[in-house]
């Protein structure tokens, strides 16, 4: 098998390991190993040792289904320390020669040539467009002629004690970083068309701590963001409403729960056993639905203000994909089209094979595509199976290097 990669998605509410191989139509899935998270909230590290432990146990799920040793993967990464910013570069064409590979290097290095605060780093830089000798939108100069070569960027940058925390807290796990990735830019590879690449679009990605948003127009990512906010703040306020254990409140939304209150009978009841003497009670279902459907649309008003502020609301024809584990609530995608004012759809991971029936949901959006979106940022990645059971990867890090050229649209659209 060629192109076999690791992806370890590490979120708030489960860890979750992926070893599959890339091919072209699909990802054969050859092991997975799922673990609730301990030691996260809202996407940053607050407990190393839970973390480390959930994290192996995770690791040891899904190498004990593959056969194979896990020493390296592609990481997740999420919370409201990650922050965006857009910067140009600007390199002369020497000559008369076409623009080569080397001179997109050297623009892209003069736009991350921005004053960065000592505590962050960045985590990816994206271009958005080209232009040379004043003719804007060109979506790959490899080969013109031309003598000023400009590049768009949107840089992508993190806390750097919080990727030193969560990559210290997987190496002790036994797993080496090779790269983080932000989830919204990981699950929208797993869920978005190319149409919806083009047309403009913005995935969001709702977790239990945050929820992650990239918009996407012609092609290529234009604004990030995450809400530290997400469906862990839904069983909160179930739990103060019914004064039942956090446990029991995530069982009763998952269960029970619905985002649109006039779609429940009001005379539906279910019963619960809340703190105290232990006697269930009864609860209507339709007074559930309406708390739920109040903190949902409080949630996408955050996401439409986010929108708003990135000044591309007006370019997502293709509106809105909503994956992550809090979108399998019912009516979730109603209150979302009513909130945001155009429309919106669902989305899973899709064309998975071998072991994927547990990656068949929108909470698995994320981990099946860091494995592609990984293998895509840094082609290096291979795995040697013919030589050895294990999976090295090459170590690069925190490395941007090559990034920019596999973020780019294919050139041939």
């Amino acid at each position: 098998m060629s192109d076999l990669v690791v992806g370890l998605d590490v979120g708030t509410r489960k860890i979750c390991t992926v070893i599959g191989e890339v091919r072209a139509d699909d990802i054969f899935v050859v092991g997975v190993g799922i673990e609730p998270s301990q030691g996260m909230r809202k996407g940053v590290v607050n407990d190393m040792g839970q973390l480390t432990a959930a994290v192996a146990a995770s690791v040891h799920k899904a190498e004990k289904s593959s056969g194979f040793d896990i020493s390296r993967a592609f990481v997740s990464v999420a919370g409201g320390h990650i922050a965006s910013i857009n910067s140009r570069g600007v390199v002369g064409i020497t000559g008369q020669r076409g623009v080569r590979v080397d001179d997109l290097e050297k623009a892209m290095e003069a736009a991350r040539a921005i004053a960065i605060p000592h505590n962050r780093e960045v985590l990816h830089i994206v271009p958005r467009s080209y232009s040379l000798d004043g003719q804007e939108r060109v979506r790959s100069p490899i080969g013109m002629h031309g003598f000023r070569l400009e590049v768009e960027t949107h840089i992508i940058t993190a806390s750097s004690t919080n990727l030193a925390n969560l990559e210290q807290s997987v190496h002790a796990a036994g797993v080496t970083v090779d790269r983080f990735i932000l989830n919204p830019l990981a699950s929208g590879d797993a869920v978005l068309t190319d149409q919806e690449r083009e047309m403009g679009v913005v995935i969001i990605d709702i977790g239990g701590g945050t929820t992650d948003l990239a918009i996407f127009i012609e092609g290529t990512v234009w604004h990030t963001a995450v809400i530290p906010v997400g469906g862990d703040l839904i069983t909160s306020d179930i739990t103060h409403w019914m004064h039942v254990p956090s446990d029991s409140a995530e069982a009763v939304k998952i269960r029970y729960g619905h985002a649109q209150a006039k779609a429940i009978d009001p005379l539906e009841m279910f019963r619960v056993e809340p703190f105290g003497d232990g006697i269930p009670v009864e609860v209507q279902r339709r007074e559930l639905a309406e708390i739920i459907e109040l903190r949902v649309a409080e949630l996408f008003d955050m996401v439409k203000k986010e929108i708003k502020r990135s000044g591309y609301d007006g370019l997502l024809r293709a509106g809105a994909v909503l994956t992550g584990g809090c979108t399998q609530l019912e009516g979730i995608q109603q209150i979302a089209a009513r909130e945001l004012e155009f429309p919106v759809r669902m989305a899973k991971p899709e064309r998975l094979t071998g072991m994927a029936d547990a990656l068949r949901s929108p909470a698995y959006s994320t981990s099946v595509g860091l494995l592609r979106l990984g293998l895509k940022l840094d082609p290096l990645v291979r795995s040697s199976l013919a030589e050895s059971n294990s999976l090295p990867v090459s170590g690069l890090g925190r490395a941007i290097g090559g990034l920019f050229k596999r973020l780019l649209p294919d050139q041939d659209q």
